[in-house]
């Protein structure tokens, strides 16, 4: 099948602007093809490179006596407890998606904040969310909270991890936009963690998960859009949860890490991740 022709038009139509699309061809030196577009609208969006928000979550405090790893080095952050423990945090927004279809974007929410524990090396225990609704007196708003409610309870249970803790507020000037946190704590001994950067030639890359389905690749594009009365149709572009899937994926990555075999491991989403394993 041929790929469509690359103009400005389709790259704005992967959530890019037209001043990303000239520094794209800048620095490749021509016009990308249709996979280079797909993967540079990927990287270069709000919610795989905060491009916006990375300027603000600078001015918040970035180190620590007891932190073992710097902040937004790894996976998720990892603080010593002592006795030679360690607790791995993570918490994520799954805002968007769940404002068009609250359940599964919910869901997924989990599902890629427990990606980052276990790629870690560290357990999950644990898994929390704070919520954002307008008044419930609105009929979407209850749709909106009853199906994220939902999807964070059935994944959670699913997976295997309970949800500790939480908090819901409700105000007007979230009405129709609910901001959707989940965070998940792990547990890992000194020493038994693994890194997200691999170095060395020769390693081959393995990815592993589920198969992609007919959502695709563009729920992080998707995610970093503004929501409109156009949103509705990007439901397709929300994933699609698995969490029976991810609980062995989650028994596998920590053999693997056990055993010493990984160089370097990424979680990429439903549930997919590249490992480097050693030669």
């Amino acid at each position: 099948m041929k790929e469509p022709e690359v103009t400005l038009t389709l790259a704005m139509e992967h959530g890019l602007t037209a001043e990303e699309f000239d520094e794209i061809i800048k620095r490749l030196g021509r016009v990308p093809n249709f996979t280079e577009l797909g993967i540079y609208s990927v990287m270069w969006s709000e919610h795989c490179s905060y491009k916006n928000s990375i300027k603000l979550l600078k001015t918040l405090p970035r180190s620590g006596g007891r932190l073992l790893v710097g902040a937004g080095e790894e996976n998720a952050g990892l603080v010593d407890i002592g006795d030679g423990l360690a607790i791995a945090f993570k918490i994520e927004s799954h805002n968007h998606p769940s404002a068009v279809e609250p359940y599964q974007g919910a869901a997924t929410g989990v599902g890629g904040i427990l990606r980052d524990i276990f790629t870690m090396g560290a357990r999950p225990i644990a898994a929390l969310n704070s919520l954002r609704f307008g008044s419930l007196s609105d009929d979407r708003t209850r749709f909106l909270f009853n199906g994220v409610v939902e999807g964070i309870a059935d994944y959670g249970n699913c997976f295997g991890v309970p949800t500790v803790g939480g908090e819901v507020y409700f105000d007007e000037c979230y009405q129709g936009n609910p901001l959707v946190n989940a965070m998940a704590v792990g547990i890992v001994k000194h020493g038994m963690t693994a890194s997200a950067t691999a170095e060395g030639e020769g390693n081959p890359v393995i990815i592993v998960g589920s198969s992609t389905g007919r959502d695709g690749i563009h729920g992080a594009t998707f995610a970093s859009e503004e929501i409109s009365e156009k949103s509705e149709a990007k439901r397709p572009s929300v994933q699609v949860g698995d969490p029976f899937t991810e609980k062995l994926l989650l028994e596998a990555t920590l053999e693997v890490i056990r055993k010493g075999y990984i160089v370097g491991i990424q979680d990429m989403g439903l549930p997919e991740f590249p490992a480097q394993p050693r030669k």
